[in-house]
């Protein structure tokens, strides 16, 4: 009697990711958990034709190693007996022109071949109808020039489709800002450049809806490819990008997970290694290929001298999209010097309440632009005993924000769920609205658009309750445009001489810098807040004179209100501010001591 096969036992992890990805070794930790799987898909792969590659060679007489690696390990997940897929999530990370919309088009034409079950449904879901062209073309001309596969398979180039003649499976490639997601019942589904679909406001439903399909299709699975995003990571894209990296790191136990990561190792990152010709290999594994060192250092020749070309604008787009290096904190070469120490410096939870339990005397600063902008407030607390900056910020918006930054729509409401952004509603909900009130047509305009400024006014009600504030220079402004909130303020009966305006640009050199070693000394501390994190990545810091800095930020949607407003409390705290006359007695926390005494 023949003993059962017993089941296959993997883990997705692979810790040592760094050491391998420098050595150029493979980036899949396991064997393919059904090598006969494995073995068939990659026949069929392998015998596919890169049209667009000169000679027409196939897969298996022109590929890196790491290509066969991928498809040997999403095949060979596939249990036959059982009918079902052990390892169903992938992710391919990956710099631009090493291939991915071909491999896309491969791995999904051999999905088709492969496929089992009549009239399947699989699809190639692309954010726009450009990037599903560029991934439509090399599958239709890969079955144009195999004989063969021309009698399997139905090419129908108005409809981006291709039929199996004898299963009926189709393989459609779906343009996302077509809208013709919904209602998908694909069992094979691949999500091409996911660093767009972050951007998407949605985006997270509309996967929801591409990929429901996998549920009564236990053999299908989901496949996700990408470039790095040509600004910080978020929406979907940074939620995959993190699970993915905990899967890798070992952080998530997930074995039905798998991720090809092909980004920098932290010391090389550190070292700015990714500037080196001889390290570009790193995370393009098709260098020599689709690839060239030539190419990325042209890339970076003309950004440098301001001819940026197809879209290549800044240093930080090259930076990310040919050498996959994630813009953020650490990218930018003119960023705040604090922000490396940023992170270092976050504690577990740190919410209003904290603070001002924890601290003994506390100031604030208060930044914004226009209505288009944030309205930026930030608390600073004296820790008891420590006497470590305890750092708390949060902001307000007008709805009128997300109309006008819709590329950073999605990264506002993750804020907004955070909890650490609030979204104010425009009078009338409509894009005149700010043009009517900064035009002064709006007569309620006064009424009407004080939300923000009474969301800043409470907070600091609340903190001057708890005698906290000092009685003099207690809150800094941006001198420009606070009328309101000082009106405000002044309506709650703070005084004048609680507040103080603060100085901007190279003035701000003291504590831009005084603030940065207090963050690499830790002796500050925040809460680590999503919103403060991304606003610290926003900043650009640039000299000023012989020794000054100013910040600025990076882009007109670069938000840093809520971080200028730290700068500007940070101002006065370097006054060793005293707590009011008013405050709390001591007595009122540790109760009064007494003591007995015998008397002889």
């Amino acid at each position: 009697m023949s003993q059962p096969t017993p089941a296959p036992v993997w883990t997705t992890a692979c810790p040592d990711w760094e050491r391998r990805i420098v050595d150029r070794r493979s980036l899949v930790p396991f064997a393919p958990l059904f090598a006969g799987e494995a073995n068939a898909a990659l026949d069929v792969f392998k015998s596919l034709r890169m049209v667009d590659v000169a000679g027409q060679p196939t897969f298996g007489e022109a590929c890196e190693p790491f290509v066969f690696d991928l498809v040997a390990a999403i095949f060979g997940a596939y249990d036959a007996n059982a009918g079902q897929r052990l390892i169903e999530e992938f992710l391919l990370l990956i710099s631009k022109k090493n291939g991915k919309s071909t491999i896309a088009a491969g791995i999904m034409l051999t999905a088709l071949i492969r496929n089992w079950r009549h009239d399947a449904a699989l699809s190639i879901l692309a954010p726009t109808q450009k990037v599903a062209g560029n991934s439509f073309g090399p599958a239709a001309a890969m079955v144009r020039a195999d004989p063969d596969l021309k009698r399997v398979l139905h090419v129908v180039d108005n409809q981006r489709l291709i039929k199996h003649r004898v299963t009926g499976a189709e393989l459609r490639v779906i343009a996302a800002d077509t809208g013709t997601v919904g209602g998908s019942k694909a069992g094979f589904v691949l999500v091409d450049e996911l660093w767009l679909f972050g951007k998407r406001t949605g985006a997270e439903s509309m996967l929801e809806e591409a990929t429901g399909g996998l549920a009564s299709r236990p053999e299908g699975f989901v496949i996700y490819l990408t470039t790095h995003s040509d600004e910080q990571p978020r929406g979907v894209f940074k939620d995959k990008l993190d699970y993915f990296r905990g899967v890798r790191d070992g952080t998530i136990d997930d074995p039905r997970s798998f991720g090809m990561l092909y980004e920098w190792p932290k010391h090389m990152l550190e070292d700015e290694a990714y500037l080196d010709p001889d390290k570009f290999y790193v995370t393009n594994p098709n260098m020599g290929r689709s690839q060239s060192a030539s190419f990325i250092q042209r890339k970076l020749r003309l950004v440098k001298e301001g001819k940026g070309e197809d879209g290549d604008t800044s240093l930080q787009i090259v930076l990310a999209k040919y050498l996959n290096v994630e813009i953020g904190m650490r990218l930018a070469r003119d960023r705040w010097s604090g922000a490396a120490f940023w992170p270092q410096c976050a504690i577990q939870a740190l919410s209003l309440d904290d603070l001002i339990a924890r601290s003994e005397v506390v100031v604030a600063g208060i930044d914004g632009g226009g209505l288009d902008d944030l309205l930026g407030l930030c608390l600073i607390g004296r820790e008891k005993g420590s006497k470590r900056w305890l750092v708390w910020a949060h902001a307000w918006a007008w709805s009128v924000v997300w109309e006008r930054r819709k590329d950073i729509a999605a990264t506002l409401d993750e804020f907004v769920t955070e909890g650490t952004l609030t979204r104010c509603q425009m009078p009338g909900d409509d894009a005149g609205a700010l043009e009517r009130v900064a035009e002064g047509q709006d007569e309620n305009a006064d009424d009407d658009l004080t939300e923000d400024v009474r969301g800043v006014v409470d907070v600091l009600v609340q903190v001057r309750d708890a005698g906290l504030f000092p009685d003099g220079e207690a809150i800094g402004l941006d001198p420009a445009g606070v009328a309101a909130i000082v009106d405000e303020l002044a309506r709650e009966g703070f005084e004048d001489g609680m507040m103080k305006a603060i100085p901007q640009g190279w003035r701000l050199s003291s504590v831009i810098k005084g603030m940065a070693r207090k963050c690499a000394a830790r002796t500050l501390r925040h809460g680590g807040t999503a919103m403060m994190t991304w606003c610290i990545g926003n900043l650009k810091q640039e000299a000023r004179g012989a020794s000054g800095v100013a910040i600025t930020k990076q882009s007109a949607s670069a938000k840093i209100d809520p971080v200028a407003a730290m700068f500007s409390a940070g101002m006065l705290m370097t006054l060793n501010p005293q707590p009011s006359d008013d405050g709390p007695s001591v007595y009122e926390e540790r109760g009064i001591l007494e003591i007995e005494v015998d008397y002889i």
